[in-house]
């Protein structure tokens, strides 16, 4: 029985796409980092200072932005800072702060430090200050995220549905190459009928004295002991069962 070519075209595939999904998923996760992340998007006011920015309605991420003169191998430390925004109604906005890790290209890093949740698009006037004298041209950066924040959850469901594809192959397989190797056949009917042995047919205790009884009448015949009329007597009165 040839072994069907699905289990094996499953296999391939399944393993190809987990290849593809991997290095999809790990390539993406610095690429939103530090290519698709627009951190800056819209504008930056350096510290201290004042500055306006336009930002849309909805959520905007807030983030210190400075450049690193040595490194930092622990992350970039926020200072302490004092900030004032104001929207387009004049009234005070507030940053919901929510720290996140450190991005670093080339000795320019970022942290953000948190959100606006903004009910409408506008001119916001912002005032800044701080000790920020260690820190070499800090700013904060008004922006969002990548826009491709999606792809490595994509990338990791395309993973897992291919490892199920593979777990289904194997199975498949295993199911084919059993049935390959051990298949039912029905039983054969042997067209040659059974050979029936002749019971030998063995002759009753009388019959057998009465033979035995011939054969001394004939000994003694032929010895001359009895005359052929006296055997002849002899014989018939035997025969007769008297």
């Amino acid at each position: 029985m040839k072994s069907s070519p699905g289990p094996r075209i499953l296999t391939v595939v399944a393993t190809v796409t987990m290849i593809l999904a991997g290095l999809g998923f790990v390539a993406s996760l610095p690429l939103n980092a530090f290519v698709f992340d627009e951190y800056d998007a819209y504008g930056e006011v350096p510290i201290p200072g004042t500055g306006r920015v336009e930002l849309p309605a909805g959520e905007v991420t807030v983030s210190f932005h400075t450049v690193l003169v040595g490194g930092s191998g622990s992350g970039l430390p926020v200072p302490p800072l004092k900030y004032r925004m104001t929207g387009p109604d004049g009234a005070d906005v507030q940053l919901a702060e929510d720290y996140g890790s450190t991005t670093t290209v080339n000795n320019d890093a970022r942290v953000r430090i948190g959100y606006l949740h903004l009910a409408e698009a506008g001119t916001y006037d912002v005032e800044l200050d701080g000790n920020v004298s260690a820190y070499l041209d800090p700013s904060l950066a008004f922006g969002h995220g990548s826009a491709f924040g999606w792809l490595p959850w994509a990338l990791a469901a395309v993973f897992g549905f291919a490892v199920v594809d593979l777990i289904i192959a194997r199975v498949w397989a295993a199911r084919t190459r059993r049935a390959t190797a051990d298949p039912w056949q029905p039983p054969v009917a042997d067209a040659t009928p059974p050979t029936i042995r002749a019971v030998p047919t063995y002759p009753t205790s009388e019959d057998a004295i009465r033979v035995q009884t011939l054969e001394s009448l004939a000994r003694l015949r032929d010895s001359g002991a009895l005359t052929q009329d006296e055997y002849d007597a002899e014989k018939k009165r035997v025969l007769d069962g008297r």
